[in-house]
């Protein structure tokens, strides 16, 4: 079973939208995941952030959405467990817009937005925003090609018609 912790007014899930046993999601200050989203097994999103994840978009088994992260450089002391006036927990917004996909085990860091169609390789490490309909890989992503968007949308529109 996944877990979903937080203020569960913060959180909407849209319709044919799954989270696979074993995902965790903080909401922290919110989490809205679009329609016919899929998060797998393994993902966890954490950091008191934000999450926004565009319709058809999803994360492969592993994923780390981080949307805050402590400040370890200061005078700080971290974790969730100290009082805030004791840390110093830098905290975003990740958007993984529309039909943007991450491979397995792709970190995601606070204030990133990966690009409508969007499709990063398994084990990124994604500081940095990315274009939409883009083809990523490697540690540091870097762009290796395109999607076909023009396809990908009519796919889309065929599908939401059979539902209609």
């Amino acid at each position: 079973m996944a877990k979903v912790a937080g203020d569960m007014q913060l959180f909407s899930l849209g319709p044919k939208s799954q989270i696979d046993d074993f995902a965790f999601i903080f909401i922290g200050e919110g989490c809205r995941i679009g329609r016919n989203v899929h998060i797998s097994s393994f993902c966890s999103v954490i950091g008191g952030g934000e999450l926004f994840m565009g319709d058809f978009s999803g994360l492969s088994a592993g994923c780390r959405i981080i949307t805050g992260s402590d400040d370890f450089t200061g005078p700080w002391m971290t974790n969730p467990t100290v009082p805030p006036e004791f840390t110093n927990v830098h905290r975003g917004i990740v958007r993984i817009e529309r039909h943007a996909v991450l491979g397995s085990n792709t970190v995601v860091f606070p204030g990133v937005t990966i690009g409508e169609g969007a499709a990063v390789g398994a084990g990124c490490q994604v500081r940095k925003d990315l274009e939409p309909w883009g083809i990523y890989a490697g540690a540091n992503p870097k762009l290796i090609g395109h999607r076909d968007r023009a396809a990908i949308l009519t796919l889309e529109r065929q599908y939401l018609e059979s539902e209609a």
